[in-house]
């Protein structure tokens, strides 16, 4: 490991992230009882400009009236280049109960966009005595973004996640695509013949490159790397897979744009049993190992070392994680 220690965001159970619009109250009371481990009143791409400013009050009075439970709850704010970003800050913050765990901020930028809103909140929490200093969540979707990421990660030390804004970064970088998420039978290579000319197509992961670097910026400044949405939310196997993507890429959780999509993502999200009795038993082999001497040991053929114990761990702090919920 690297002399230089990594701190790691609070541990919050992120599987599923459920959307809600704060334009449409009725639904925030079930959104509390959804199985969603973290519920974000949305602002913004789901409220129309005129409907914002009523959106705004709505979230405001529902952060200290609605009972959230055990449940992360946090705001998704309007981008820094509009107009109802600062008044969503300040309404909010100055405003709202202590029962608020995050902001979410859209199109992140550059770090001096996080920067930004690091100095107003903390501006405001001092002068209104607020006890709990709110996090961010920050939504990777553009280019801009994507090039600047490393620097965005590690810009505040509010910083929680990162997470994958497909669409609106599919519409910055000009892909092919109208989807939100999802496959494209576009992304895919054909092999060479075979021996009887046949030739087979391919399907890709146009969407990897992007979320595979999120993961890695994530993991390097302590961060939870989060999927964003799938827009086809009556297709369940087309999410249960996109799903099962991310977490093998590393993601700790995904989106939800509707609450069917809940509890595929925090199944999937899941270590499953096998992978937790297969954890268990790395972890008493090398126990045993170490207790004769040895640094590595054979279990099932394969071989396993202290890397085995550190993968084996993460799968056993997650379901301790989940069953402590």
């Amino acid at each position: 490991m690297s002399f230089f220690t990594v701190e790691h965001a609070p541990a919050r159970l992120n599987r599923s992230e459920l959307a809600v619009p704060g334009s449409q109250p009725a639904l925030f009371e079930k959104a509390t009882k959804s199985a969603a481990d973290v519920v974000f009143l949305d602002l913004e791409d789901a409220v129309s400009p005129e409907d914002k400013p009523q959106a705004r009050k709505n979230v405001v009075a529902a952060i200290g009236d609605i009972d959230w439970g055990t449940k992360t709850l946090s705001v998704r704010i309007n981008g820094l280049d509009t107009s109802f970003m600062y008044r969503d800050v300040v309404d909010i913050l100055e405003q709202c109960s202590e029962r608020l765990d995050l902001l979410m901020i859209p199109k992140v930028g550059t770090a001096a966009d996080v920067y930004a809103l690091d100095m107003l909140c903390t501006q405001i929490e001092g002068a209104r005595n607020r006890r709990k200093r709110v996090g961010f969540e920050l939504i990777i979707e553009t280019a801009l973004g994507m090039e600047n990421i490393g620097a965005i990660a590690g810009a505040s030390k509010r910083n929680e996640s990162l997470h994958f804004g497909v669409a609106d970064f599919a519409a910055s970088t000009r892909a092919r695509t109208t989807a939100i998420g999802g496959a494209n039978a576009d992304y895919a290579i054909l092999t060479e013949p075979d021996q009887q000319g046949r030739r087979e197509l391919h399907w890709n992961d146009m969407w990897h490159y992007a979320l595979a670097r999120i993961v890695v910026a994530s993991r390097a400044n302590g961060l939870r790397p989060i999927d964003g949405p799938f827009g086809d939310f009556s297709d369940a196997d087309g999410f249960r897979a996109a799903a099962r993507r991310a977490a093998a890429l590393g993601c700790e959780g995904k989106w939800a744009i509707h609450p069917s999509q809940v509890e595929i993502a925090n199944v999937t999200m899941s270590p499953s049993d096998a992978e937790l009795v297969r954890a268990r038993r790395i972890l008493a082999a090398m126990d045993a190992a170490a207790k004769a001497g040895r640094g590595a040991v054979s279990l099932d053929g394969k071989l396993i070392d202290y890397a085995s114990i550190r993968q084996a761990e993460v799968l056993v702090r997650k379901a301790d994680q989940i069953a402590g919920r």
